[in-house]
């Protein structure tokens, strides 16, 4: 099995060959092609490549299937003696990336 170990935006990713994972957004049109190449681990059967800190040559090709929100999450500020409640929500903002191939030279 061949797989890699990603960073984007500040954050690690797990991305194996043909499956799909959920990024911060990206200021790309749908159906756009996107090379990501902080890659910081390749693992391909027995071949492990580490970099220090990312791996020289890596690159992991995908395209944008789309733009989508996650779920939403609420903060609910209470202080009953003063009556103050404050309610919030928010939905972050995801790119989804489809594994189109990781590619080590």
């Amino acid at each position: 099995m061949k797989y890699a170990i990603l960073e984007s935006g500040g954050k690690q990713y797990k991305a194996v060959e043909g499956a799909t994972i959920d990024v911060d957004l990206l200021d790309v049109e749908v159906g756009q092609p996107v090379n990501l190449e902080d890659v910081l681990l390749v693992v391909e059967d027995e071949n492990v490549h580490v970099g220090t800190p990312s791996v020289k040559g890596a690159m992991v090709s995908t395209s944008v299937v789309d733009h989508i929100k996650g779920p939403k999450v609420f903060t609910f500020k209470y202080s009953p003696k003063k009556r103050i409640r404050v309610k919030t929500g928010h939905r972050q903002q995801y790119t989804r990336l489809k594994i189109e191939s990781i590619r080590v030279e």
